[in-house]
Formats: structure tokens, sequence, C-alpha cells
């Protein structure tokens, strides 16, 4: 197989070799990046946790990984007096260690995972309340608790975050955003940035996230331009006479017997990806994990409409690309609005953003202005004031109130795209039935966004809460436990941040908690295993 060129692969090796140390640097080099002759159940290249993701929901696991462990503060005092007197019965063991189903039972906040409220709960007491009470937890780095792995990222850590629209506050506090063991105040005040006020912008978040794997030491564990390409299971056959044959199989599905000849034992999962070298070309590689952890967030693939004349050029899907339009110039001149369709926070933020440019708009969703659903509902006026201007336009701006479609704003609620025809012009449909036609200079369907999950066996369709349907972060995330965040569909798969619903960085914290936990205890049960001589077989749990 070739490469680009023997430096890139070295390396790469290198990294490697540094990820498991000296010790094992002989047996390392044995490993080309992608070779036939390589072994796929060879132990000696496995890793116990590959993590797919190096947003947010990525690093909080690698942190609780690398062997850092939340302790209950020997001064802190818990709101909750139920919930403190349980963290005060076991004070001496860090959260980890801890029955989390007995620590969360009775909680409630604004994620269906207990997990999540809980963890939210200790580093956040009573957020949902107004209240700023600081952390009852406190951090220790225990070495011995570490668990090697490695966390794969397309861009710089903190994934998603770099290529957000820089121009918008964030939805968050700063406060909110923050990962454990690093105040985010105290990293702006450290770095003179001048925040003025609760929230931020994406690119300092993007920028605090960097920072973090930095000083936190973290480094090591990750791979960055990495581009994963295959995600699968291998697997060992044994027939009637009891001879194993290697396999590969990325089938998401239970095993069973098969014709009662043969057996399939799962084994480790094989990851396959490039990572794209200094000089753009592509280095292939393949890793062999234990475990794997899907950490990719959900702003993959834009979501569609699926209408006729959706692909042509002049109908968007990311705000990205309608402020690459403005930097243009596209709108100078133009007396036709910007056709905006979708309800939520990214179309509010583009009505918002065209109407800072003077550039009209036409402001299209499905929804009735009084549905409780909306997010603006569920948004403080005095803490959001720029999305209530928005929501009150909707309201009191539609298409009925005032005939003149050539204000700077006119909404259409209750309205579904049928069409968009070439000369730019967009077909209607009302809740009763009835049709127009509007004229525009571009349009932006901004209707949320999915996970890509392209790299697992049917897209991880069969790993949802409905079987055979795509994974969404609302209406079909990933089915887990909700204590160990792992696939119930699939063994030592796992899963967290909104791939299960948690959208919210306060909230994702939760999964690694969970993660982290059920990982520690398996290591412990192995690492007794082998030292009580039972340490035989394949290595794989």
């Amino acid at each position: 197989r070739t490469y680009s060129g023997t430096e890139t692969e070295g390396q790469l090796l290198n990294s490697f070799v540094q990820y498991f140390g000296d010790s094992l640097g002989r047996k390392i080099k044995r490993m080309p990046l992608i070779e036939e002759t390589v072994l796929p159940g060879d132990s000696l290249l496995t890793l116990p946790v590959v993590i797919i993701g190096n947003g947010p929901s990525g690093i909080c696991l690698s942190y609780l990984l690398s062997g850092y462990r939340p302790y209950l503060s020997p001064e802190a005092i818990h709101p909750n007096p139920i919930l403190h007197t349980k963290l005060e019965e076991a004070r001496h063991l860090s959260i980890v260690d801890q029955d989390l189903e007995y620590l969360s039972e009775g909680l409630e906040g604004r994620s269906s995972n207990p997990v999540a409220v809980l963890f939210d709960t200790l580093l956040h007491p009573d957020a949902d309340f107004g209240y700023d009470y600081p952390p009852v937890l406190h951090w220790k780095l225990e070495q011995h608790n570490y668990i090697p792995h490695m966390v794969l990222g397309k861009g710089p850590p903190g994934g998603a975050w770099h290529s957000m629209e820089g121009s918008m506050l964030t939805i968050s506090f700063g406060d909110w955003m923050e990962l454990p063991g690093l105040s985010f105040k105290e990293w702006a005040a450290s770095k003179r940035r001048n925040i003025k006020s609760d929230r931020v912008m994406p690119e300092e978040i993007a920028c605090y996230y960097k920072h973090y794997v930095k000083v936190m030491g973290l480094q090591k564990n990750f791979r960055d331009n990495v581009y994963i390409t295959s995600v699968s299971r291998l697997y060992r056959e044994k027939d009637d006479e009891g001879r194993s044959h290697q396999n590969e199989d990325n089938s998401t599905q239970h095993l069973e017997m098969e014709d009662g000849q043969k057996s399939r034992i799962k084994r480790n999962w094989e990851v396959r990806g490039y990572q794209r070298a200094t000089d753009g070309s592509h280095v292939p590689f393949c890793l062999f994990a234990e475990n794997v952890a899907l950490a990719t967030g959900t702003f993959d693939s834009p979501g569609r409409l699926q209408v006729e004349g959706e692909d042509f050029p002049f109908v968007l899907h990311s705000m990205s690309d309608f402020g690459a339009a403005i930097s243009k110039g596209k709108f100078r001149g133009k007396a036709d609005p910007v056709l905006i369709v979708g309800a939520g926070l990214t179309a509010a933020d583009a009505v918002l953003c065209a109407c800072n440019n003077n550039i009209p708009v036409v402001h299209v969703f499905r929804r009735r202005v009084t549905d409780t659903s909306l997010i603006f509902k569920q948004l403080p006026k005095k803490l959001y004031p720029e999305y209530h201007k928005v929501y009150h336009m909707m309201c009191t701006q539609s298409h009925t109130v005032d005939s003149n479609q050539h204000s700077a704003y006119t909404s259409f609620p209750e309205h579904n795209v049928l069409s968009f025809k070439p000369e730019m012009k967009c077909v209607l449909q009302s809740a009763s039935g009835l049709k127009k036609i509007l004229k525009f200079s571009v349009a932006l369907v901004l209707i949320g966004s999915h996970p890509n999950l392209f790299f697992l066996k049917d897209q991880g369709h069969s790993i949802g809460h409905h079987s055979n349907q795509p994974i969404t972060c609302k209406g079909n995330p990933i089915e887990i436990d909700p204590y160990t965040y792992e696939c119930t569909k699939e063994a030592n798969l796992f899963a967290l941040g909104p791939l299960v619903g948690d959208n919210f960085v306060r909230f994702l914290k939760g999964g690694a908690l969970g993660i982290a936990r059920c990982l520690a205890i398996r290591q412990k049960k192995k690492h007794e295993l082998i030292e009580g001589g039972d340490g035989g077989g394949d290595g794989v749990p």
C-alpha cells in the first residue's frame, strides 16, 4: 500500500509510539497504518477506548478517562437536602465510584437523562432557578485511574464550535459552557478578554475548549485532522469442530447461531480512516478498540425540506453560507427579500443578521406563533432580548396583518414550502391549502441539523429508539442505558451529547460521567481476572 511520503507516515507512527509509551515502541512499529499482514485481533494494537469527536463531549470524557475524579468539597452544602445527605454518605468516594442511579433518583431538570441532571446540579446547583451557586465538587488527578484512550476529530479540540457563526451570542451562559475543573470566567480574565455579558461568542468558547485540552494535559490523547471512514465489529467464527476463523462484519444486530453449525463471537471494533497531513495528503490508518464512544454532535448534515428545487445554488442551508453571501455583496442593489425557512434559534439568528444588514426578510415556518413548543417560549425576555424581538415580529408582522409585503420583515406562520423554481420563486402552501408564489433573492433553509453516522452499518439507523430510521437528536436519538450511556442494541458502543438528546453543554457532561464509571468498573474487573490468573483468551472483555 502506498503513502504520500515516508515522513508523513513516520509522523503518525511516532504519535502512536508516543501514545503507548517507549516500552511498547518496538511492538507498535510492527503496525503499518493499514496493512493486510497485521492480524485484526492482535491485542497488542488494541486500545481500551476510541472516542470519535473532539467537541466538548469528547473532551469531557477524555478528562475523566485521564484519571480526574470529582469529590464532594469539604465545605460544600448542596441546596437539595436529600441529595446532600446521599453525598455525605459516601464523602470519601469520588462521584465516579458511587451509585449514579441512587444519587440521581428524584432529581428533575431540563434533560431526559438522569445522570445528566445529576452532574449538572453538582456543577451548577439550582441554576434553572436563577442562582449562581459554586460547584459542590473539587477535582483530583488520580493517575492509577487512567484508562488509555484516543480522541479523533476533524479539526482542533472544540469540534463544531470552531466553525460556528462568530457574530452571534451563544444561547447558554458562559459558565454553562465550561468544562469541569476550569472556570470560564477565570480563563477569560487570565486572557484579558473583555466579556461584556454572561453570554459569549462561539469563538470564545472554541478558544476555551482548545486551551482546556492543553492546560489539563490531555493533548497526548488527541489526534486532529482525522476523518473516520468505517467503524465495524470484528468477529471470530467457530465451526462445529472448534476451529476459529477471523471475520469482519459491521452489523449492529445481535448474533445468532447460523444453521446450528457456527457461532460468532463478538470481538473488538475496527476503526478505519485517514489523517490529513499538512501538505493536504491523506495518510490512512486502522485502529482496534475494545470500546468506541460516539461524540460527534449533530452539526454534520443540515436538515433539508426534501422539496423540488432545493438543490438550486441560491438555496442555502447554513448561516456560514449566508454570511459569505453577505460579505461578497450578493444582496447589494437587490429589492427582493431573503427567504428564511425555520422557527428555531438559528433561523432567528439569520433574521437578525439580515435586519442588521438592511436586507428585507420573508420568514416562513410551519408552526403557529402561539405554539408552546417554540423555543422563544422557553427563554426569559431579560436574558434574550434579541430573540424576543424576532418572536415579536413573527407575531405582529404577519402577511395577514399588513398587506404591504415590501416592509423589512414579513412572517408566514403555518406555511409549508412546496417547491423552489429556477426563476428564484418559491411556492408556499398555508394550513388551509391556499398556495402563494413569492419572489426572493436567496433562500435560507434552517430547520435543524442531523448527525452523519455514515461510518456505521446502515448509518447507525439500527441503534436509535426507532429502528431503521435516521438518528436525530430530538425525534430519534441513540437508545442508551440511562446510567452507563452504552447502546442498548450494541455492546461496547457508547454515545453521549446531542446523539442522545443532550444538546446543551451543561448536560452532555453527564454522559462522560456515566461512561467513565462504566468503563472504570469493567477495567477493575478485568484486572482482577488477570491478577487471579484467568487472563487468557483474546483480551476482549
